[in-house]
Order: C-alpha cells, then structure tokens, then sequence
C-alpha cells in the first residue's frame, strides 16, 4: 500500500435533497441511541471503458435524488427534550468532497487489512468537529486517481441504520446512478420500535455487566493489524472440528468462526484461567421480531447477544464448547429478547462493557460487492479502520464471496501467538 498516498482535497460541499421533504424532527429508536459512531467504507472502481471524467457528476446529482427518499441523512442530529437523539430535518444536505489522487488506483494494493492512516485520506472527516453532533450524518468523497478509477468514500453515522439499511441506501443510490428507479423505498417510521409503556425489562443485558479487565489489550504494547483469510474449504474444515466430538447436531460457519477466533484470542492474551472473558456480537433482529421488520426498514434492527465464561474453560475444551456458548446466545435472541433491549435502553443509557471482551462486528453478509453507480461492482471494497481495540471484523473475500477476512489487532507479542493459533 502507498503510505505516502498524496490526495488532493477540494472544499466541502453541501448536496440537498433535490425535491423538498418533511422537515418534521425524526425519531431514533432505542436501538439506534448508543450506536452514534462514525463507520467509514470506501469502495474502489476502476475505468474499463468510459474513464471517470463523470463520476463526481453522476454520484453528485444520484445522492441529491436518494436523498429525498432518505431525507434525514440530509439533516443535522440534535438532542430532544427527552435527552435523546433526534433528527432535526434541516434539508442541508450531506456534505461532498471532490479529490484527486496523484498516482493510480492501484498504489492502494491490498486494502483488506484496515489501514486508517493511509485510506483515511479518501474520506472526509470534519477536522473542526467537537462532537457526534457537529459531525453530519452522512459525509462523501469521490477521490479520481489518474488511471482513470476513483474512490467513493463514505462517514456514516451508526446511529441512522445498521449494516443492511446501510448497504441497502448506498445500493438505491447506486440504482438511481444508473438511471433507474428504486425498486422499493425505504420504510421511515422507526416509532415500530419505540418502548413499551412501561417499559418491561424482563432479564438483566449480561453485556453490559462490568468485568475486571485483565488482558492488557494494548496497554504495554503498540497494536498490531492482521487479516486472516479463511477460504471455503477451511471454513468447512472448521465446521467439522466443531462437529467431531458429538455434542453439537448442527453448526454454522459464523458460529465455528467465532468460537475459534474468541478461544484463540483469549490464549494469545494469556488471560489468567479464573479470568472472566465475554464474547459480543450483533443478532439481526428483523426477522425475530413478530411481527417481522418491515422490508428496506431505515435503521437499526440489530440487537447485541453475549456469551460469558472463564478463559480457563474456553481455552481447556475442544472447539465445540465455544459454539455451543455462541449457539445458546443466538437462540437467546426472540421477540421478547428484541423488545425487551428496547426497554432496556429506555431506562438505562449505558454501552456495553468492552472490558476483557471481544466484539465481534460480522459484515461478510452484505453486500459490499453489488454497489453500483454505473462503473461496475467495485474491485475492492471494505472499512478504513477497526472502531474499537477490542473488536473483530468479518468480510466476505474472493470473487464468489465464499471466504471470509477475519480482521483484528493485538498487541505484537499477541498477534505472533495468534498467527500460530490460526493453523487449523
């Protein structure tokens, strides 16, 4: 990858909505509050045939048209008499940023493995930003390079819809870019989700409860940034490590991924035996909830679910103890659960506890690959940076999206012992 990658940045733009849209304050859900977190993609094209003369253009005026179906990505968050975020429905619009690159695409290289000071550079940051409120929801920056590819890079905030209404929005502005009509707008009333009156809580959320944290995760050492590829055959190699010993009838491969990514990590740490370990990791909701999540519902319908155990316990068993702690966490996560995490976050405010934790964030289900501005599917797609130390990410990997990228940090002397764990 270039590290001395030199960019070019024009001055921010505004792009409003292209048709006037209700400037009635939005509601954000409970599930949507404690998600105000910047993500931030970016997604590589290359010119085949038609060059990139017209990118900034077409994605231009195609965001201005989307934006009237998803109007509050161009308004401003604020707080509610309730202290709670809320949209105010300015119509400003999202921010834009035209740049030129001074090299060709593929200096880039490999962008699997998150790389914050180089590929941060393809996307606008606000430098003059204090807070989650001064900072837009949705912020652009088209980069042309000189062989003719460009860069779409996106700052979304978490806060207004989850992986799938994320991937769903770039894709009808895809659609739109391409001269077409949105097949189904997206469904905007997000008061389906607010709490019951009153709230009824009915369990304690284990992923909020504090846990000494004895790992040292980054504090003695400087992190260090991998990318694992896990291709189908070694994923199906995995599965039946987890399904040899007889205790499992069914496993799937995020759940052999995940108990195998946490034991391993939880041994490279050296985490004491009788020290307490907590896996993390988002349910999709929409389909739990009853009745379902309306289609192209605009926001978040994810909740967290958690497995606890000792480090001693994880990493004495076989692979298919693990999964069976990841197994009983999903099947945790009903209606009832859902609803109940709505509740919850009406009383209580907190995030969860990342202490002695690892927060596994799966993206190998979306469809990163099929956005579209009339350039193709992009040659390269993915995050610029992990969020958190603490967290893992998964990404579909290879042309038929059967693999699967496993990225993380680790303190060095961690990472070194890792990599020996991930021989399978």
């Amino acid at each position: 990858m270039e590290n001395n990658l030199i960019i070019k940045q024009g001055q921010p733009s505004l792009v409003p909505p292209a048709e006037p849209t209700s400037n009635c304050p939005y509601f954000l859900s409970n599930l949507d509050q404690n998600i105000a977190v910047i993500v931030r993609t970016i997604y590589c094209f290359k010119s085949i045939s038609k060059g990139n003369e017209d990118a900034v253009e077409v994605i231009k005026n195609a965001l201005s048209k989307v934006l009237v179906h998803y109007y509050p990505l161009a308004g401003r968050l604020t707080i509610s008499p309730q202290m709670k975020l809320i949209v105010d429905c300015t119509g400003q619009g999202a921010v834009f940023v035209e740049a030129e690159a001074e090299c060709d695409l593929e200096a880039l290289g490999d962008i699997t493995k998150p790389d914050p000071t180089t590929l941060g550079k393809l996307i606008y940051d606000n430098p003059k930003a204090r807070n989650i409120l001064e900072i837009p929801p949705l912020a652009v920056q088209v980069t042309k390079f000189k062989c003719g590819g460009f860069v779409v890079g996106l700052c979304m905030n978490h806060c207004m819809f989850d992986g799938i209404g994320a991937m769903e929005f770039v894709n009808s502005w895809g659609e739109i870019a391409r001269g077409d009509k949105l097949k189904v707008p997206p469904f905007m009333d997000r008061t389906i989700l607010k709490a019951r009156n009153p709230p009824k809580i009915e369990f304690t959320h284990h992923e909020f409860a504090q846990i000494e944290d004895l790992s040292n995760i980054g504090d003695l050492y400087e992190m260090q940034y991998m990318s694992f590829c896990f291709d189908s055959e070694k994923l199906e190699k995995l599965r039946k490590k987890a399904m040899q010993y007889g205790t499992l009838t069914k496993c799937t491969t995020f759940e052999a991924l995940s108990a195998f990514v946490w034991k391993a990590r939880t041994e490279a740490l050296n985490l004491k035996p009788d020290q307490t370990t907590k896996l993390l990791f988002a349910v999709n909701g929409r389909t739990r909830f009853d009745p379902t999540i309306p289609e192209k519902y605009f926001g978040n319908a994810i909740v967290l679910t958690n497995s606890i155990c000792s480090a001693g316990e994880l990493v004495g068993n076989n692979l298919s103890f693990g999964v069976e702690l990841v197994q009983e966490a999903v099947n945790m996560v009903t209606d009832d659960y859902m609803r109940s995490a709505v509740d919850y976050f009406e009383v209580n405010r907190a995030r969860p506890s990342l202490s002695s934790t690892l927060l596994i964030t799966t993206w190998s289900s979306l469809s990163f690959h099929t956005t579209d501005f009339g350039w193709g599917e992009p040659v390269l797609s993915g995050p610029v940076a992990l969020p958190e130390k603490e967290v893992v990410l998964f990404l579909s990997h290879g042309k038929e999206r059967k693999s699967i990228n496993v990225l993380l940090g680790l303190p060095a002397p961690a990472m070194k012992k890792f990599e020996k764990l991930m021989h399978i």
